[in-house]
């Protein structure tokens, strides 16, 4: 979609490192994606690109690709971000409550000075039809040590989930095959162990323990999982019949969608807390519609009784375990 953000020169001369493998394979993920998307769009749909730095172009920035208000997407998001820079109070303070104190005896010292790397892909896909679900997939690495060049740490971290508006049992299984699929190359036990925690919580992160290589292979394979996990569900439904009354359900979702964003998604939070950050490449993932607060619009006469019933608790065990529980998949 565009040059990297790093210097050809740097990334080739550092080939083995893992800051220039994450880098090209985000840019990778990011073109494939985004060129699938605009096939399956047709009409001559074009991603708007924006290549933008930070307000100190050391540190590095980004490209944020957008397709907006198109047949099939009402709006779609891919971006990347490729930045280097000093690590803030607020941000080390975060860190050493919440992921330092369970990381095997490694410790973040409060009289050190930290700068971190990250490399990430972050994409939110909104489509215009409620028969498709909006999908959002992060895959990102994150390296930092201290001013003297010690207390060095790196871990990857993201994932991939779907969010239905209306429940389509075989889409989910699709997905979710297309995904299991890809931890199963890597260790059968992946795939239940990471969609418990993402059940639990959407968040669960690689750190040191494991082989960097590895997991760097398991995060490719992840990533390239999206384009047959979720196109065949576009192509699916995209040209579905929709009435007054789905589209009113789709938008009220969408509202808890951007909720749940804005008040407690850690990612948001944690882009909102890095210094001179990008609110345009931060708030991508907001759609072009939405409802919010109560609605009383007549769509509870006409409840998408599946869905519904999901969400408000009224499944038994069973049901819950092979449905709901296949509703958002973290691979990492």
């Amino acid at each position: 979609m565009a040059e990297p953000i790093t210097d050809l020169n740097i990334l080739e001369e550092n080939p083995n490192d893992m800051k220039t493998k994450m880098e090209l394979l985000i840019m990778r993920i990011q073109s494939e994606f985004c060129r699938s998307l605009e096939q399956e769009d047709g009409n001559q749909a074009k991603f708007t690109i924006d290549r933008w730095r930070r307000h100190n172009p050391s540190e590095g920035g980004g490209i944020t690709c957008v397709l907006q208000d198109t047949e099939t997407f009402e709006k779609a998001g891919v971006n990347i971000t490729v930045m280097s820079a000093p690590l803030s109070k607020q941000l080390q303070a975060s860190m050493r409550a919440r992921w330092f104190n369970c990381c095997r005896g490694k410790e973040l010292p409060e009289d050190k000075q930290f700068t971190f790397f990250a490399a990430g892909i972050s994409s939110v896909i909104h489509p215009r039809n409620p028969h498709v679900p909006t999908i959002h997939f992060n895959y990102r690495y994150f390296e930092m040590q201290d001013e003297d060049g010690k207390n060095k740490h790196w871990w990857f971290g993201g994932g991939t989930d779907l969010t239905p508006y209306y429940l389509n049992e075989d889409d989910v299984r699709h997905f979710h095959s297309v995904l299991k699929s890809a931890c199963e190359r890597h260790d059968p036990q992946y795939y239940p162990d990471y969609k418990k925690w993402c059940d639990d919580y959407f968040h669960i992160k690689f750190r040191e323990a494991e082989n960097a290589e590895n997991i760097f292979n398991f995060v490719k394979d992840c990533a390239e999982a999206v384009v047959p996990s979720y196109l065949p569900i576009v192509k699916k439904h995209k040209n579905d019949e929709v009435s007054d009354e789905e589209r009113k359900w789709q938008l009220l979702r969408r509202g808890r969608y951007v909720e749940f964003n804005l008040v407690y998604d850690r990612g948001t939070k944690f882009g909102f807390a890095t210094p001179n950050a990008r609110i345009e490449s931060i708030l991508m993932s907001l759609p072009l519609h939405a409802i919010y607060g109560k609605c009383k619009c007549s769509i509870f006469r006409f409840p998408p009784k599946p869905c519904l019933k999901m969400l408000w608790g009224g499944w038994n065990q069973e049901q819950q375990q092979t449905i709901f529980s296949l509703f958002f998949f973290k691979s990492l």
